[in-house]
C-alpha cells in the first residue's frame, strides 16, 4: 500500500445495502488488508438461482414484441415456452 495515499475509514455501520455498495464501488479492498481476515467457513451457494441464456438478437426481439403485446415479461414468456415444451416431451 501507498503509505502517502489517503484511506478512508470504513464506515461502522451501513444505512443500506446500497451505501455498502458505493462505498465499496469507490474504494479498493486492497487499501484495507489489515481488515481482512481468511473465511474457515464453506460457503453455501444455492442451486435455485436463475439461469441466463444468450439469444440471438432477432429472436430476442421477436420474444419481446411477442411478450409486450401479451403484457408479460420477456422472461415469463420464455419459462412459460419452455415449460410447455418439457411438458410435451420433446
Amino acid at each position: 500500500m501507498n503509505e502517502n495515499k489517503k484511506i478512508d475509514p470504513i464506515p461502522e455501520h451501513f444505512n443500506s445495502i446500497e451505501a455498502a455498495s458505493d462505498f465499496w464501488d469507490t474504494h479498493d479492498a486492497g487499501d484495507y488488508e489489515e481488515y481482512l481476515r481468511p473465511l474457515d467457513e464453506k460457503i453455501a451457494m444455492s442451486e435455485n438461482l436463475p439461469y441466463s441464456v444468450l439469444l440471438d438478437n432477432l429472436i430476442a426481439q421477436r420474444l419481446k414484441q411477442i411478450a409486450q403485446n401479451r403484457g408479460i415479461s420477456l422472461e415469463t414468456l420464455v419459462n412459460l415456452w419452455l415449460e410447455e415444451k418439457l411438458l410435451a416431451g420433446s
